[in-house]
């Protein structure tokens, strides 16, 4: 990069290797994580015979044997084998199992390895064999081996031997017995001695327990183990024969060269020297299959083998399905614990007296003296009169109307109270029978089902899969039915006695799982008392004590100031527009935009652009621009200072400084805010004029580089990140400790055995120290692979240096502090080669043994560790840790949800003319394939240079002009197919007219101009194109979506990696600004300033040569100028600062933050990694659903109405399918839910898809406690109401059925009233008086009797539904017909008046004149009044409904 920077614009190096680095190194590297840990965990099952299952820490001294019991029978029989079975005393016995013995024992090996950490080298003249060190070794061999002879004395031999611990400390005793023989110390023999601190994990419970579930199941760690050195010690031996015979090459002469080489390959460190150097000695010919050969063993060992690793280790970490249960109901439990208490700074009110606030009653007249009564009591009552009040306003609106006088609505006030009792008993009866009608309703369904399955009605018809959503269904139903009993021996008869058994059992198991929802109401029952009970603890303070929840114990609790203050604090952005009518929220246009700005309020708003403000003003400082001394950047630090010297007033008022319950300082973030205001304003007071080096003004100036932590306060994300990160810290502090721990056995080792012996003097010639002084000549070579022609007498440049014997610059293993140093690094797997080659090289080739362990160790594992504890704390804390395997799937699977979108695709044209053929064409996957073809083809032709002086370029950029055009073909074709509206829907569309258009763009360009920059944009514009491709293969569209998402959800995490940076980088100006330049320290890389510190420290977060810059930035008088009076004055480093300063910040940021985004790619690539098998919803599942949503929703729109759902779920097919003849019951459910969610308005396309969801998994296995009882409340209301509206809907039916019999009678019954009226009027009015026109009204009487049979014959073809009762009214209001109202009925009236004279009408019933012949010998007017009262009596009884009103109450029910 350093070398493109000086051959290239700055700003195009810097864009193209930390893009590379980011996009390889960071994501797509940490992909095959993910694939290897999700592969690796489908493969669990097949191997879990072989390692055998997980289980917790037992203690290794307890076994079980088989005794015979009085009975003659044989049973298991705990035995401990620590019990007493040896020939000591008792009292030895006794004292050797007590608690005392142990932690004597352990603090005596915390003493031992503190001794053999304090040894060191103390020169070449001094005896090192029975210095004190040796024998306080000998004194500790001794107390050890006299520990381990009581032992086997009180437990005897084979009870000593029969644990894995005594045989551990029995191997030690014998090795650190022969150590200390004379001839064998500062031997091999050293490791037994420092392996003496593993013992000391016996003191930490939680330590001895993460050990024993990292390496307790050895088999699955020790396989890898012996599988990667099996893998090494074979291509060790292929290499070896490949490259032995070549010439110039040493690193394959032999078998342990070969190895060591393989070796390096694996950690990375070097590894392309090792092929470089043996691509120059096999020559150009054999290059090109050497190079695949390195990269592909590069490429599986760093990939997949060390991947591996951590899906080993986080299998171990791995809980098993119940105990995961059992720990989330614990959790559930602790979490209620802990909600019941109130914070310590808020407690600490109960240890004063209770001092409630008293009023004083005035305005009543009375005799006596009115004590004073606590405010809170009277308060009660006003609250009370003003919610009574209200309820009665909402009970009985009529009381506030104005045609309700005074009295009544006195008498409404006085019995209010009586009011609101009876309501009281209604709603307890109405909760007394709501057990009741559930189970009724219960009952009426589980008879409907099982009548249904145990009924032949499906028979006949042909073998069908059963859809998911019909079996998650079935299986509710049936657990339901068990879970009541009932009708159990009724449904039971004519089973077998298998079934029976079978329903038994699962009989059994339904009853523990509901017994287990038992369990899970009572947590949560706890939960709201814990609540509760914390509120109920909170009033009692805020009573009791009135400085209480007052800022400052100076502001009232209601006072203005304080409620302004509030407001300001509080007032935040909201642009979620709610539906007045369904109360839904409506999905604006720029929501993500909206969503973005009410993440915080307006308050942290204006203080985190005042914070970045600052913080770019502060990247303007170095040690030769400070801010002491420029104007100009003082004016920000200012500005900072006074703006949250505002905020901080405004929020203490509001909420509190410390005893408030919203309080500032409530957590470590509020104390953070605070020492950076502090830290701020001191330096802005104080403003230090001159700054000396290793002063506390300069120890000021590195803690005001905290600054843009703020911002991790300010914005919620980032706050979760940091808590993410610190809520694992017990973990990560166990792997620190074990780390620490290897790093100390060998540290010890290592002083032991090479102290004094890596130095070496600086004159090659020189092999004795006694020989080296004076001063030689040393060259100096411009270059390693420029060699220079010299004239003959001539002598290479160089200088006289004088000799030196000493160590090597970067590590020495002269005490345990410097080797601790040297090990670090190497755990880090940078330099450890160079450490290697030097320990071979001064010791002994037998040595090198003791780096290649350590690293192997420390790589394989500790690193890997590492990494699998970042990734489960990461889990943990985001609840994903305690899962099960269907709980996990199911939280994928809405996470997949969540991301799926309504294809954007339009339909095909209706017509088969030219549009539906170019649809066809374009919607083929042979067309699709051809045009992937062309886009790989295009992306070869960059595989060479394209220069503008090369003749090869200008033929090359043809055929991408070509390729270009074709292109641009596809894209008319699409836009004719579709149209240009339904083209633009799609984003991939979008992005194709994109990059075509910049082709076109190219073209033009290319052809006008033809230079070097049209080459480029060409080449651009390709690499735009083969992105393209990614979206045509499922595969590579789900590793492109895992990385996608993976920068989406990890965008807050690197930008905590970038806060972490700038104030690494702000600090390393501070005190590495002005460091000379060194062997990594140069013009490129240094700390001069801002800019170029974050360029250092990215560099560092790769772990590129980061250790050599730690000690460029050691460096120490001589090798540099001191000045005490200014730091920016002095060329010399901090070898303090640089040690915690490096050492840290790649721990953070290498170990921890790096992790956490191998976690997030991990969790991301399991949502999107799923299989057929599954139970979930599959990739072709949401397909389909996408394509059908496609059909529905033809606005494109995205929401559809409630009504269309019906459609949608019809047209369903495949494991979506709803069978509307199997499961018409489960189709009412869906609908109805949909309505009651969103109250008939509309849907969007996640509603319907998440309602799918939910019905097509088992909801007992898959969902947690919390959303599992909600879920199942909900759908146990749902079928209470499709019960109900079932049973609503059948009493309308045979409502449908008694009024279409009612409309027939009636029709019969008008008849028969006309044929009555017209003999009435015939014998009413005698023939001799007739009109004289009888022909014109006989006429008018046969048109209308002629109409009536057709009349009646439609009423009985047609079959009576709701909506025809105004059909109904409409005929019985005609003219000539009978008409009743309210149960009266009138006579029709004649359609002109007539006196004394009647027209006489023929009317023909059932084709037949009937006549009746009434003989009255009363006047004719009255017989006619008395034949017509007997008519209407018959008609009523012949009646079953009188009127319509009634009717329409009926059907209401």
């Amino acid at each position: 990069m350093y070398r493109a920077i000086d051959s290239f614009p700055r700003w195009r190096s810097y864009f193209y290797f930390i893009t590379l680095i980011f996009f390889l190194a960071w994501l797509v590297k940490n992909v095959f994580i993910a694939v290897i840990i999700e592969t690796f965990a489908e493969i669990r099952v097949q191997f879990q015979q072989m390692w055998g299952s997980r289980s917790s820490t037992t203690s290794t001294a307890t076994t079980q044997m088989f005794h015979e019991d009085a009975a003659g029978g044989w049973q298991l029989v705990a035995v401990d084998v620590n019990k007493p079975q040896g020939r000591a005393p008792a009292c030895l016995q006794k004292m050797m199992r007590s608690s005392v013995f142990h932690m004597f024992i352990l603090s005596m090996v915390a003493v031992d390895v503190i001794v053999a950490a304090s040894n060191y080298y103390k020169g070449e003249n001094f005896k090192r064999q029975y210095d004190e060190f040796y024998l306080a070794e000998v004194a500790f061999t001794v107390l050890f081996d006299l520990e381990a002879l009581l032992k086997i004395w009180c437990l005897g031999f084979t009870g000593y031997i029969s644990s894995s611990l005594h045989k551990f400390e029995l191997l030690l005793v014998i090795g650190t017995t022969l150590h200390i023989y004379p001839d064998l110390y500062h031997s091999q023999f050293t490791y037994f001695q420092v392996l003496r601190v593993v013992r000391l994990i016996k003191i930490s419970p939680a330590l001895e327990d993460f050990v024993y579930k990292i390496f307790g199941p050895g088999k699955k760690l020790g396989s890898l183990v012996v599988f990667t050195a099996s893998l090494l010690i074979v291509m060790s031996a292929i290499s070896l024969q490949m490259f032995c015979f070549v010439e110039e090459l040493d690193r394959f002469t032999t078998f342990p060269r070969a190895f060591m080489s393989m070796f390096q390959i694996l950690t990375q460190e070097g590894w392309v020297d090792v092929m470089d150097q043996t691509l120059n000695a096999v020559g150009h010919m054999w290059a090109p299959v050497v190079a695949i050969y390195f990269i592909l063993y590069h490429l599986f060992a760093t990939l997949i083998l060390l991947s591996l690793f951590v899906a080993v280790i986080l299998d171990n970490l791995e809980l098993d399905e119940d105990l995961k249960k059992l720990k989330q109901l614990k959790q559930s439990e602790a979490n209620a614990d802990t909600k019941e208490k109130l914070p310590l700074r808020l407690r600490i009110f109960e240890k004063f007296p209770n001092r409630p606030q008293m009023v004083k009653i005035s305005k009543l007249p009375s005799d006596f003296t009115v004590p004073k009564i606590r405010e809170s009591f009277m308060k009660q009552f006003i609250d009370r009169q003003q919610q009574d009040t209200s309820c009665l306003l909402r009970r009985l609106p009529s009381a506030s109307s104005s045609s309700c006088d005074h009295s009544k609505r006195s008498a409404i006030e006085e019995n209010k109270y009586i009011d609101q009792k009876l309501r009281k008993s209604v709603f307890s009866i109405r909760a007394r029978n709501l057990l009741e009608k559930e189970t009724a309703i219960n009952k009426i369904l589980r008879a409907c089902t099982r009548q249904r399955m145990l009924s032949g009605s499906f028979e006949g018809q042909p073998a069908k899969e059963r859809s998911i959503l019909s079996v998650q269904h079935h299986i509710r139903q049936e657990r339901r039915s068990l879970r009541h009993g009932s009708n159990s021996q009724r449904i039971s008869r004519g089973k077998s006695l298998e079934t029976l058994t079978q329903d038994h059992s699962n009989t059994v198991r339904y009853r523990n799982a509901q017994r287990e929802d038992s369990e899970i109401k009572m947590i949560q029952e706890k939960k709201e008392q814990a609540e509760m009970k914390r509120k109920v603890q909170e009033e009692e303070l805020r009573e009791n004590h009135p400085y209480f929840d007052k800022p400052l114990f100076i502001v009232g609790r209601e006072h203005r100031f304080r409620n302004f203050c509030r407001v300001v604090v509080r007032a935040r952005f909201n642009a979620s527009k709610t539906d007045p009518v369904t109360g839904a929220v409506k999905n604006t246009k720029y929501h993500q935009l909206y969503d973005l700005l009410g993440l915080v309020t307006y308050l942290d708003w204006v203080m985190i652009i005042v914070t970045i403000c600052s913080c770019i003003s502060m990247m303007f400082e170095s040690p030769f621009r400070r801010v002491m001394h420029a104007p100009t950047l003082q004016i920000a630090e200012y500005v900072f200072v006074i703006f949250m010297s505002i905020e901080l007033n405004l929020k203490i008022m509001a909420d509190g400084l410390f005893f408030t319950p919203t309080a500032v300082i409530r957590d470590f973030g509020g104390v953070m805010d605070i020492f950076i205001y502090l830290v701020s304003l001191i330096f802005l007071c104080w403003m230090p004029q001159n700054v000396p080096a290793k002063s506390g003004a300069q120890l000021l100036m590195v803690l005001r580089c905290l600054r843009p932590l703020r911002i991790f306060k300010l914005v919620p994300q980032m706050r979760k990140v940091v808590r993410e990160l610190f809520s694992g810290f017990k973990e990560i502090f166990l792997v620190s400790i074990l780390l620490l721990t290897l790093m100390l056995v060998f540290a010890s080792f290592g002083v032991q055995l090479f102290a004094g012996k890596l130095a070496k003097c600086n004159d090659p010639h020189i092999i004795s120290r006694e020989d080296c002084h004076g001063i030689f000549r040393i060259n100096v070579s411009v270059s390693k692979n420029l060699n220079l022609k010299l004239r003959p007498g001539e002598k290479k440049p160089g200088f006289w240096v004088p000799r030196v014997w000493a160590n090597p610059r970067n590590f020495n293993f002269d005490n345990v502090g410097n080797a601790m140093l040297a090990l670090f690094e190497v755990l880090s797997l940078k330099g450890w080669v160079e450490v290697r080659d030097v320990i071979i090289h001064r010791v002994g080739p037998i040595h090198g043994i003791y780096i290649h362990v350590f690293v192997f160790l420390g790589c394989m594992i500790g690193l890997t560790l590492f990494v699998g504890v970042v990734i489960a704390n990461f889990n943990e804390n985001k609840g994903t840790a305690l899962l099960t395997v269907d709980q996990r799937r199911w939280e994928d699977l809405k996470s997949r949800l969540k991301i799926a979108q309504p294809l954007h695709l339009p339909p095909r044209p209706d017509n088969d003319g030219f549009r539906a053929k170019m649809y066809d064409i374009t919607q083929h996957p042979f067309f699709k394939r051809t045009i992937a073809v062309l886009v790989l083809a295009q992306s070869v032709l960059l595989s060479v240079k394209w220069d503008a002086a090369d003749p090869v370029t200008v033929p090359l950029a043809t055929m991408s002009v070509v390729f270009t055009f074709i292109f641009v073909l596809e894209v008319t074709m699409k836009i004719i197919a579709m149209s240009p509206s339904g083209f633009w829907q799609s984003r991939r569309n979008r992005y194709d007219l994109l990059v075509t258009s910049l082709g076109v763009i190219w073209v033009i360009l290319h052809f006008a101009l033809l230079n070097a920059y049209t080459y480029m944009m060409g080449a651009c514009v390709i690499v735009f194109r083969f992105f393209s491709i990614c979206g045509k293969h499922v595969t590579l569209k789900m590793l492109l979506l895992t990385v996608v998402v993976s920068m989406y959800k990890s965008f807050f995490i690197i930008v905590g990696m970038f806060l972490l940076l700038l104030c690494y980088a702000f600090a390393g100006v501070v005190l590495f600004g002005t460091v000379k330049y060194g062997e990594n320290i140069n013009r490129h890389a240094n700390f001069s300033s801002a800019g170029k510190a974050i360029t250092v420290l990215f560099r560092i977060v790769t772990g590129e040569d980061w250790n050599k810059i730690m000690h460029d930035c050691m460096v120490q008088p001589p090798f540099c100028t001191p000045d005490n009076s200014t730091y920016w004055k002095t060329d010399c480093g901090n070898y303090a600062g640089a040690l915690m300063y490096f050492c840290s910040f790649y721990v953070i940021i290498a170990y921890i933050m790096l992790n956490l985004l191998v976690a997030i790619i991990v969790e991301n690539f399991s949502l999107f990694y799923s299989t057929e098998e599954d139970q979930l919803l599959s990739y072709n599942d949401l397909r389909h659903f996408q394509i059908i949503w496609n059909m529905v929703d033809d606005k494109r729109e995205g929401v559809i109405p409630t009504f269309r759902v019906k459609f949608l779920l019809r047209l369903l097919r495949g494991r979506l399918e709803v069978d509307l003849d199997k499961d018409k019951l489960l189709f009412k459910h869906m609908c109805y839910e949909m309505e009651r969610l969103h109250n008939g308005g509309d849907v969007t396309f996640h509603d319907v898809l998440s309602m799918l969801s939910y019905r097509s998994v088992d909801i007992r296995k898959s969902l947690q406690l919390e959303e599992l009882l909600a879920r199942e409340q909900l759908e146990y209301t749902i079928e209470e109401e499709v019960a109900k509206q079932t049973i609503r809907m059948w009493l309308k039916k045979c409502l449908k059925r008694i009024r279409a019999k009612q409309q027939q009678s009636c029709s019969i019954i008008h008849s028969l009233r006309e044929s009555q009226q017209q003999e009435l009027s015939r014998f009413l009015n005698p023939p001799s008086i007739e009109t004289t026109q009888p022909s014109e009204d006989m006429n008018a009487v046969n048109q209308d009797n002629g109409a009536q049979p057709e009349t009646s014959s439609q009423q009985q073809l047609l079959s009576p539904t709701l909506s025809d009762r105004g059909g109904y009214r409409q005929d019985s209001a005609d003219a000539g017909k009978p008409q009743r109202k309210f149960g009266q009925w009138r006579l029709p009236s004649a359609p002109k008046p007539i006196s004394h004279s009647v027209s006489s009408v023929n009317l023909r019933f059932g084709g037949r004149s009937t006549m009746k012949s009434v003989v009255c010998k009363m006047n004719p007017m009255s017989d006619a009044a008395s034949c017509g009262s007997e008519v209407k009596k018959w008609w009523t009884r012949q009646l079953t409904v009188e009127s319509d009103e009634s009717g329409e109450d009926l059907l209401d029910i």
